[in-house]
């Protein structure tokens, strides 16, 4: 698991190879990940914006934006937490992934919070030994 602490809200992520949705032949490679989203503040903060950066095996960059997570703009009280899954698709059988959620809080203040970098592993990926 991963995880990061940005003005005191926590996010872990775990990734997930999944072979039944693969088609290494075709070089389609599909994970899933699960994200965990806690409060560990004193004030209630909502979740605002999405900003992911998707890099592949090969260095190909792919940036996503948008509103939310998973169609939803999480409100958390302190101590609450918002856990969600979704998917990522390659065309290599690694890469990976990091961004940052921008959170509002009751006084109407933005501010960014890392999502840590994780990998993007499967069985398929060639290892290299020095």
């Amino acid at each position: 698991m991963y995880r990061s602490m940005t003005h005191n809200i926590e996010v872990t992520v775990e990734p997930e190879f999944l072979a039944d949705r693969s088609q290494p032949d075709s070089g389609r490679y599909f994970w899933a990940y699960s994200v965990g989203i806690t409060n560990m503040g004193r004030s209630t903060v909502q979740l605002m914006h999405r900003h992911w950066q998707i890099t592949d095996a090969n260095g190909k960059r792919e940036e996503v934006r948008g509103p939310g997570v998973v169609g939803e703009q999480p409100v958390l009280q302190p101590g609450e937490r918002f856990n969600y899954t979704s998917g990522c698709p390659l065309t290599t059988p690694s890469g990976i992934m990091a961004g940052t959620y921008r959170f509002v809080d009751q006084a109407g203040d933005e501010f960014q919070v890392e999502i840590p970098a994780f990998s993007l592993d499967s069985p398929h990926a060639k290892r290299v030994l020095n």
